[in-house]
């Protein structure tokens, strides 16, 4: 099984959407296996969105992550990162599916409610930064057998 790294932003706790966001990757067969409600600071901030480091968006970016509580997840499942990125939408809710969590909730590109690894690369190094190894469990959840072959 695959993990990935689900952060709900600043955006989402504020605006009371924590549980309808987690309800949706429930509904869509993944698991939770770590989940934490945290201040990430400016290191982590800025580790986090490293690439982007030197990007015009860079810095709004950091203050934005760091301005409220989020939501950091660890979901497990059958291409979790694929099936994961479908269920947020497009980073930019103007273009996100009908149905979609950013097309659902999302205002704008940087408020977007919700983060979601773009490889199984880059959710190992998220998993990394948000979670120790003893905090994302490894557990059978009852029916998990009818979900998949």
């Amino acid at each position: 099984m695959e993990r990935t790294f689900i952060m709900l932003k600043p955006d989402a706790v504020q605006r009371g959407l924590i549980g309808q966001i987690i309800a949706r990757f429930e509904a869509k067969g993944l698991k939770l296996v770590g989940m934490k409600l945290k201040r990430v600071d400016r290191a982590l901030a800025e580790a986090h969105y490293a690439e982007h480091r030197g990007k015009g968006f860079f810095e709004p970016t950091v203050n934005y992550i760091m301005s409220s509580p989020v939501v950091a997840m660890v979901w497990e499942g059958k291409n979790a990162v694929a099936a994961a990125r479908e269920l947020m939408g497009a980073t930019n809710p103007a273009a996100a599916a009908p149905g979609s969590v950013r097309g659902s909730y999302g205002i704008d590109i940087s408020r977007n409610v919700v983060h979601g690894s773009d490889s199984p690369a880059s959710a190992e190094r998220e998993i990394g930064l948000y979670f120790r190894p003893e905090e994302v469990l490894s557990y059978t959840k009852a029916g998990e057998d009818w979900l998949s072959e």
